[in-house]
């Protein structure tokens, strides 16, 4: 049984069979599964999800792209959600250098009081890092207490040793399966085996062979192939190891 531990079926993608995709990936070995937000709407709208099947959870926040739009409100409503039985994470939360679809002090400042209400409410964070690996980094060190998960994790090695060294997770998507991906499979050679998610990131990230076509939580089983192959491991060895540390993590 598989655990996807990063999702988007609220996105726009799902619009015309959301239900049945969902149904399916559980029918299909898929036991759980974590909806990730990106800000008011789908935030809401995983939440709903998670509500209407007893398999889906949810985590909340505002993605790096969407940080232009967060408000007092949105730190009030983050707090209300976060006392949810099956909201079990704030996140993706983080920065996002590379389409600067917010302005980055914006980025910045969203991410840190993000983190802020992590601490305080004792709540595990979902990172989004793309082209801002020290910028990242600077600010989860100044949060030792908080815990979380690199989503699609594109960094270094050496990166990889600090974050794993914080008692923090990696997860990876179908990206592990493209042919750039040596540095990545580099990372998952020397991650400990009780720190590895595996993810769809869904609709995007399709692995090979279905590259460029829309993504589900079906698709799980490829990156699991990757990963075993790297860890001399069974794929079904795979699948229990990283179902059981994405319900550690998300306290599932």
């Amino acid at each position: 049984m598989y655990f996807d531990t990063h999702a988007h079926y609220t996105d726009e993608d799902f619009d015309t069979d959301r239900d049945e995709v969902i149904k399916a990936a559980n029918e299909n070995g898929v036991e759980l599964i974590l909806n990730a937000s990106s800000d008011l709407k789908s935030s809401l709208q995983s939440i709903e999800l998670a509500e209407k099947y007893p398999f889906v959870y949810a985590a909340v926040g505002w993605h790096p792209h969407d940080a232009k739009t967060f408000s007092e409100d949105s730190d009030n409503l983050l707090r209300s959600w976060c006392a949810l039985p099956k909201v079990r994470a704030i996140g993706e939360i983080g920065l996002d250098f590379y389409y600067d679809l917010s302005e980055r002090d914006v980025q910045r400042k969203v991410f840190i009081r993000q983190m802020e209400l992590a601490s305080e409410l004792q709540m595990p964070v979902v990172i989004h890092d793309r082209e801002a690996h020290a910028e990242c980094m600077e600010i989860i060190r100044k949060f030792p207490e908080v815990k979380g998960a690199f989503h699609c994790y594109s960094g270094s090695a050496e990166m990889a040793k600090e974050i794993l060294n914080m008692g923090w997770y990696l997860g990876f998507t179908g990206a592990i399966t493209f042919k750039n991906a040596r540095k990545a499979l580099e990372v998952i050679k020397m991650c400990p085996n009780d720190r590895i998610l595996i993810e769809t990131d869904c609709p995007y990230l399709a692995p090979v062979p279905f590259r460029g076509k829309r993504n589900d939580s079906r698709y799980l089983t490829y990156m699991a192939q990757t990963v075993a192959e790297l860890k001399g491991l069974s794929v079904e060895q795979t699948a229990e190891m990283t179902t059981e540390n994405g319900r550690r993590f998300f306290g599932i």
